[in-house]
C-alpha cells in the first residue's frame, strides 16, 4: 500500500471514530479513559500536537469543537454527567497501573 492511500485510510478511520463519538453522547469521556486509556479531549489534543507537526496553526479549542461537533462548553452543558464514586476509583486505578508501565 503506498504512502498517500495509507493516510487516506487513517483518516477515513480517523473521522468515522469522531462521527462514532459524537453520535454517542452518553459515553463519557471518564468512561473512555477508564476503558481505553483516551478520550474526546485526548483527541482534540493529537490533533493540535499534529497540526504543529504539519506547520499548522490549530488551537486547543478549535480541535475541541472539531472533535465534540460543538464548543466544548456546550457538549458539557448538554451531555457530560458527573462522575460516580465507582468511575472515578477505576479511573485512579488504570492511571496508577499506567504511571507503573512508563
Amino acid at each position: 500500500m503506498d504512502k498517500l492511500t495509507k493516510t487516506e485510510l487513517e483518516a477515513a478511520a480517523f473521522r468515522h471514530l469522531v462521527s462514532h463519538l459524537q453520535k454517542n453522547t452518553d459515553v463519557q469521556n471518564i468512561d473512555l479513559m477508564i476503558l481505553a486509556g483516551f478520550c474526546r479531549n485526548c483527541l482534540s489534543k493529537w490533533m493540535v500536537s499534529a497540526a504543529g507537526e504539519q506547520g499548522v496553526i490549530l488551537n486547543y479549542e478549535e480541535a475541541r469543537e472539531q472533535v465534540y461537533g460543538m464548543p466544548y462548553s456546550e457538549w458539557k452543558d448538554k451531555f457530560q454527567q458527573e462522575a460516580t464514586a465507582e468511575q472515578l476509583a477505576a479511573f485512579e486505578k488504570r492511571r496508577i497501573k499506567s504511571d507503573e508501565i512508563e
